[in-house]
């Protein structure tokens, strides 16, 4: 499929027109990691055990070529956050990292003190590398620890063991001064006690931001084909309600759903996602979400690391392209789509940027709003509409009042 910008509209058809355009993010894939994840359902190939070869400065010149072929569609404005996502980035070395970084300054507006975030996996730390990533101009790291429990971490089949964990938050904290931990819970055969141990211990490194998310058997991975035995509901919903209490006792705001941080430490670029802005997604299976004046459209890279590299080589014909998939956001499809994010966050969100972010009135929506209000899921006035502890809680129940008919 060739990346062709559907027409502003049709003959006789009126396109919704937008507000002012929303802020650009910059989301870049490395598709490889170690070791594949049994839980794990992002686009990922193994390079351990496997016969797969990272490609590594093939990959960086392909990623700068995609960039490049996306300049129209965003042309003239300023990326406000830059997010390396994976598998497992930190698997690149550091002179990949700053010659990708060198081609996004060197072609995009990056706001000056934009938020630039790399992945890495605590087994993959080292000293000098995690300074050069720094050097580079990374100024934000994610690490993955999912656990400090030696037994919890065997069965999620991570590669590192808690006493690396720690090794490697240490050096993150050298080098860094914005550091999140994702932690997992309701993990398999995990007691209350061991899920207020992993947070305790995540709270006491000090680190800016922390992501504490519910494991799930997502499809297509190898815990949903041999499910493990997971905590129940009931318990499960007690460790998200220790994990609020423990955390905003060190301190940390629940700004959403699965996201705390130090105050003014919210992730700038996931803060985007939520609230509907705009994002190029570049490299294998990346995604995209662009506004025009008239039209949202949604892409999607090709996934295989092989199909991408060969859309993006230098002998890529003026009829390649590396978008596999392509589609407009049709009307009836932004309110919903707008609330599935906004509703996450426990400030809610101002209506006028609903109508801004969508190019719809808010009185589109009024009567689901009503109904939200009716059931006690969310509170709203002129200035703001938020999520109850109720919608919260009961946040699939929330989103499917906003459902399109």
């Amino acid at each position: 499929m060739t990346a062709i910008i559907p027409p502003a509209s049709m003959p006789g058809v009126q396109s919704p027109r937008l507000g002012s355009l929303p802020p650009l993010s910059l989301y870049i894939h490395i598709p490889w990691c170690m070791k594949k994840c049994p839980y794990c359902d992002f686009n990922s190939h193994e390079v351990r055990g496997g016969n797969v070869n990272m490609p590594e400065a093939d990959y960086v010149t392909a990623l700068i070529r995609d960039l490049e072929t996306a300049l129209p569609q965003v042309w003239g404005r300023s990326v406000t956050s830059v997010f390396f996502g994976g598998g497992t980035p930190s698997l690149f070395s550091a002179r990949s990292i700053d010659a990708i970084l060198t081609a996004v300054r060197a072609l995009l507006p990056l706001e000056h003190f934009a938020e630039v975030t790399l992945e890495a996996n605590p087994g993959t730390f080292e000293v000098k590398k995690f300074a050069d990533f720094r050097a580079a101009g990374i100024n934000r790291l994610s690490i993955g620890i999912q656990s400090f429990n030696p037994r919890h971490l065997q069965s999620l089949g991570r590669i590192h063991d808690g006493s690396e964990a720690h090794r490697a938050i240490e050096i993150a904290r050298e080098n860094f001064d914005n550091v999140n931990l994702d932690l997992m819970y309701a993990l398999p055969h995990q007691t209350m006690e061991e899920a207020q141990n992993d947070i305790e211990t995540a709270a006491a490194c000090g680190v800016t931001h922390i992501s504490a998310y519910h494991l799930t058997l997502e499809p297509n991975t190898l815990f949903h084909r041999y499910p493990p035995p997971l905590p129940d509901n009931d318990l499960s919903a007690e460790m998200q309600i220790m994990i609020e209490q423990t955390l905003a006792q060190g301190g940390y705001l629940n700004y959403e759903t699965s996201a705390f941080a130090q105050p003014g430490r919210e992730s700038r670029h996931n803060m985007n996602y939520w609230l509907f802005g705009d994002y190029l997604g570049i490299g294998a299976g990346a995604h995209s979400k662009i506004s025009f004046a008239d039209r949202i459209v949604r892409q999607m890279r090709y996934k295989q690391p092989r199909d991408y590299l060969a859309k993006t080589s230098p002998d890529m014909t003026a009829f390649d392209s590396p978008i596999m998939e392509q589609h407009e956001v049709e009307r009836n499809d932004r309110g919903f789509e707008f609330m599935m994010n906004a509703l996450r966050l426990t400030g809610g969100f101002a209506p006028e940027m609903f109508v801004e972010r969508t190019g719809l009135s808010i009185d589109s929506i009024q009567q689901q709003l009503d109904e939200a209000e009716r059931r006690y899921l969310i509170t709203r006035d002129y200035l703001r509409i938020t999520p109850t502890l109720a919608g919260r809680r009961f946040l699939n129940d929330l989103l499917q009042i906003f459902l399109p008919e």
